[in-house]
């Protein structure tokens, strides 16, 4: 990845900031990802139409951002990140100026300690290691963490990222996971009387020797009433020659209505308040295999599943049923920062899952796309 570097200044589209007291010891980094796809998606409505559009990056969300660190001796720094996704297809940001990352903090011999927005425990452990797909962008492909997971990103978060000989630690905890959400079925959180309201804590521990890395952990989110979904996860990875095996599984338990309401593409005629204390449960195994079959040319393929018990059909009536989804990816790299790609997804949901996709029970997406890492 090739990353543009100020040391002393940063100069952005005519904006300069003089740094005074700047050393070779303190730097600020511009970087970000530029990603785009023309993407084929049947039975997106009712009526069961198809459509073909563009829209974000296949695997990764195009973003930009600025990420800083200075030297403060004995093996200590000090360390910031900003970070904004951006929808290349309309030049449209997102509704808050950095809804990515937004945090400062401390790195040192111990670890790292962060407070701001940022990823949570889970989010880190899926996208950065245990995911064949690093958290997919599309929905179709990313539902699975995305919904059992209650966001993957938490508010007001205070977070430890640690690493001792091959073991890591990565915990969390937030005082309001979600600043912007407002009303009783809102995960905001700092409600006076109520600490523990909107609070999100979790945690991951995952160990390497030699090829196999493996690890789990749980998290844990409240809504303003204090409705609770707890999530735990079991991952592996297991790496030779130029092969990735993944073997993993998600576990929810959800009073929230979070996952009702985040999955149903068709009305279900309840409000989220309505969702609570459904005692909704999924189980979600997956697995997955990445190749570098040549230096330029990368294959993936990923299975995810999900079942799900006293799931919303509407009208408070609750079943069970399946989701199915399966994922083909070729990238080519044309040079160390850009790449074309192709993507082919699937879903099949059954029972009460027929909620979930907005026309019949499957649903077939093609697309090809152009990203560019700076």
């Amino acid at each position: 990845m090739k990353q543009l570097k100020f040391v002393g200044a940063l100069s952005c589209a005519g904006l300069a900031l003089a740094c005074q007291h700047a050393s070779a010891q303190s730097s600020v980094t511009l970087y970000g990802v530029a990603d785009v796809s023309v993407r084929y998606l049947t039975n997106t409505n009712a009526a069961n139409d198809n459509r073909l559009f563009m829209t974000n990056g296949a695997i990764t969300n195009s973003r930009f951002g600025m990420r800083g660190t200075e030297d403060l001796g004995g093996g200590y720094s000090a360390i910031f990140d900003l970070e904004s996704g951006i929808n290349l297809q309309d030049g449209t940001g997102a509704s808050r100026l950095f809804n990515r990352n937004a945090y400062v903090g401390l790195s040192g011999p111990y670890g790292t300690v962060t407070l701001g927005r940022q990823k949570t425990p889970l989010f880190d452990t899926l996208g950065d290691t245990y995911d064949p797909l690093t958290v997919g962008n599309y929905f179709e492909n990313a539902w699975l963490p995305v919904a059992l997971g209650a966001g993957l990103y938490a508010d007001n978060a205070v977070k430890y990222v640690g690493s001792f000989a091959g073991l890591s630690i990565d915990a969390m905890y937030s005082f309001g996971t979600d600043s912007t959400a407002t009303g009783p079925g809102g995960f905001s959180g700092q409600i006076p009387g109520h600490m523990g309201a909107g609070s999100l804590y979790g945690v991951t521990l995952s160990y390497t020797i030699g090829q196999l890395s493996f690890g789990g952990g749980a998290q844990q989110n409240s809504d303003n009433s204090n409705h609770k979904q707890t999530v735990f996860n079991a991952n592996a990875v297991y790496t030779f020659s130029e092969v990735n095996l993944y073997l993993g599984y998600l576990h929810s338990e959800d009073d929230t209505g979070f996952v009702d309401s985040t999955l149903a593409q068709q009305p279900i005629a309840v409000s989220i308040d309505d969702l609570k204390n459904t005692g909704r449960i999924d189980d979600g195994p997956y697995t997955g295999v990445t190749w570098q079959a040549t230096p330029a040319l990368r294959l993936t393929g990923a299975f995810y599943y999900d079942h799900m018990k006293n799931a919303s059909i509407g009208g408070g009536v609750l079943g069970s049923g399946n989701r199915y989804t399966g994922v083909a990816l070729a990238e080519y790299s044309l040079s160390k920062r850009t790449e074309v790609y192709g993507t082919v997804d699937f879903n099949k949901v059954t029972g009460a899952g027929t909620v979930e996709l907005p026309g019949r029970s499957n649903q077939t997406g093609i697309a090809i796309g152009l990203r560019n890492i700076f």
